[in-house]
């Protein structure tokens, strides 16, 4: 094996998540990204941040293979093509939390989460599952077995949704705005929960969120989208506007304010048309028909 083809596959054992110049449209509609590229590495907290329509979600689902993108070597999740092989999804290495309240049953197809059901009949449907592993996710989220999905709050719902979504030791994990419905205590006990998975086991974790409360000390790295484009990848520790500012949610205020400021600079005013004379204007105006005499 030669020296050039030894380094890529060392760079490729680097990195969990390895994406090079992705791009991807939705059909009828410009480009949402074009040449994108991302790496991140095995026990990272990636924070993925940026404005509404800027991209996060979108990436989040090529990311867990729900989009397909041309070339198996665009888009690669521990170093396999996150579209063309589904092995991933069906071992648990890879798990994606999304808006979605639904699970897949057998022959059933998507059943939703707020059927008539029970949280221990969802809970313990899973298959393959770690017994000691399920406790702890049960109690780490407050979960009640008897709840009834049609009948909980939609904080109760979500609680079940990723209790489900963690069952299976995880490697790389997506997660696109799933603790929004939670409580300060599930959300933080949750976060804690996915820091011992990156440092006991390796994981990675991928977090689209807009709530910044304490991620300070949690995030490893974090990833600025604006408009499809990256705009800054960086660890979190070597983000230099961090020292001076006082938390992570003014650093990322400062930057959506600026891209804000950017946009409006760029509106272009349509040109104004003509007025037209009212028919009840008093001023004299001739028309070409009418003859001049001197």
């Amino acid at each position: 094996m030669g020296k050039g083809v030894e380094e890529g596959e060392v760079r490729r054992r680097e990195v969990s998540i390895q994406i090079c110049g992705l791009q991807f449209a939705y059909e009828g509609q410009p480009p949402l990204f074009a040449e994108f590229s991302l790496n991140v590495s095995p026990g990272s907290r990636c924070l993925l941040v940026g404005a509404n329509g800027s991209g996060k979600t979108t990436l989040l689902r090529i990311m867990a293979g729900k989009h397909m993108v041309g070339g198996k070597d665009v888009v690669r999740v521990l170093n396999t093509s996150a579209f063309h092989d589904t092995s991933l999804v069906c071992s648990g290495d890879l798990a994606y939390l999304g808006g979605s309240w639904s699970k897949s049953v057998g022959s059933a197809g998507e059943v939703p989460l707020q059927g008539d059901f029970s949280a221990e009949h969802m809970i313990f449907g899973v298959e393959g599952v770690d017994p000691v592993r399920r406790e702890k996710l049960i109690e780490l989220l407050d979960i009640d077995l008897h709840w009834r999905m049609h009948k909980v709050s939609d904080g109760q719902r979500r609680r079940v949704q990723i209790c489900m979504g963690l069952l299976h030791p995880f490697q790389v994990l997506l997660l696109d705005e799933v603790t929004v419905d939670l409580d300060v205590v599930a959300r933080l006990d949750l976060l804690d929960f996915f820091k011992e998975e990156c440092q006991e086991r390796g994981a990675t974790v991928v977090y689209a969120t807009h709530i910044f409360d304490g991620l300070e000390t949690w995030a490893t790295d974090v990833a600025y989208i604006r408009d499809g484009e990256l705009k800054r990848a960086e660890k979190l520790a070597e983000l230099s506007e961090l020292s001076s500012a006082s938390n992570l949610l003014s650093v990322v205020e400062s930057w959506l304010r600026s891209e804000t400021k950017s946009t409006a600079k760029k509106v272009v005013k349509p040109p104004t048309r003509p007025s037209r004379p009212s028919p009840f204007d008093s001023t004299f105006r001739p028309s070409r028909h009418m003859a001049y005499y001197r």
